[in-house]
């Protein structure tokens, strides 16, 4: 599609034909000159569709100030329960700061709302070099990886007003607790990014194994370590010193590894009957395709001989 118009006698035209992605040669390879075209192409794609997201965000910008302000203030309301006499607010310092938290918090939930186009464009970039059976595990991953992710953001949202009751009851009496709405705003969207990436942990190792990478074995003989070290990286992680926010990230995250590995080992013993099937010479599914690389680039060399 392209528009003319002149501007004092000066032909302009306007085509959205940049709008295509750029031809991709039949075998996936690409020039290094491809290569970035194909990643410009993606991040001009990707930054119009936050962008937009961020303006439609914009009409919705007072709605979604009451939901990320909602935690803190129902941890006020638990701390007044202990100590009436506590007295703390949400301040905004500086002139622009208003400003701040509203491209803020616009700049976040558009990135949200639009994670499936973005997410799509990254594995769009991707796909070219991965085989047939990684493109179908990448796009499996990025469908469950939404879901998780969300999961892991919506647990942060509910234990957050418990944290702030925790953390705001060491303030001394007759001291006034004032909170910058931007430290505040940037602590919610930490701790949920922080869930939110530990929900995903367990897919990434179902991923490794279905890919070769991680053995069920491997992960049963190490599954006490990785139960202790989940629930230390919960502690560490939660802001609060209660055990109940730490509780509310590790025995999610314990539930989820222990689901992964229920999932590695039916597929290792999948992959260990279909192997035995195929007779003692079978080369692993998960290695074929390096194999086929080294042959091909074996058949490229020169003959030495020559």
């Amino acid at each position: 599609m392209a528009v003319s118009f002149s501007i004092k006698g000066r032909p302009i035209r306007f085509s959205l034909k940049w709008l295509k992605p750029p031809p991709s040669p039949p075998d996936g390879s690409m020039t290094l000159f491809e290569h970035l075209r194909e990643l410009r192409y993606r991040l001009v794609i990707a930054s119009l569709a936050i962008i937009l997201g961020m303006i439609v965000c914009g009409f919705f910008y007072p709605w979604l100030f009451d939901l990320l302000t909602k935690p803190y203030y129902a941890g006020i309301t638990d701390l007044k329960a202990n100590r009436p006499e506590a007295i703390t607010a949400l301040v905004s310092n500086g002139l622009s700061s208003p400003f701040t938290v509203a491209l803020k918090i616009c700049m976040v939930a558009g990135m949200v709302l639009t994670s499936p186009i973005w997410l799509y464009q990254l594995w769009a970039f991707v796909v070219p070099g991965l085989l047939a059976k990684e493109k179908k595990w990448a796009l499996i991953f990025i469908a469950l990886a939404a879901p998780l992710f969300a999961g892991g953001v919506l647990v942060a949202y509910v234990v957050l007003p418990k944290a702030i009751a925790v953390l705001l009851n060491f303030t001394q009496s007759g001291v006034t607790n004032l909170q910058d709405i931007n430290l505040y705003l940037s602590f919610l969207l930490r701790l949920m990014v922080v869930f939110g990436i530990a929900f995903l942990i367990p897919l990434l190792v179902v991923m490794l194994n279905f890919l070769g990478v991680v053995k069920a074995a491997q992960l049963r003989k190490y599954r006490t370590y990785v139960i202790f070290g989940t629930f230390v990286f919960g502690a560490v992680a939660t802001p609060s010193t209660d055990p109940f926010s730490m509780l509310a990230l590790a025995v999610p995250m314990t539930l989820l590894f222990l689901a992964a590995e229920v999932v590695t080992h039916i597929h290792d013993r999948r992959a260990a009957r279909r192997l035995a099937l195929a007779g003692p010479g079978a080369v692993p599914h998960s290695i074929q395709g390096d194999q086929a690389l080294r042959e091909l680039s074996e058949s490229d060399e020169p003959d030495a001989r020559t």
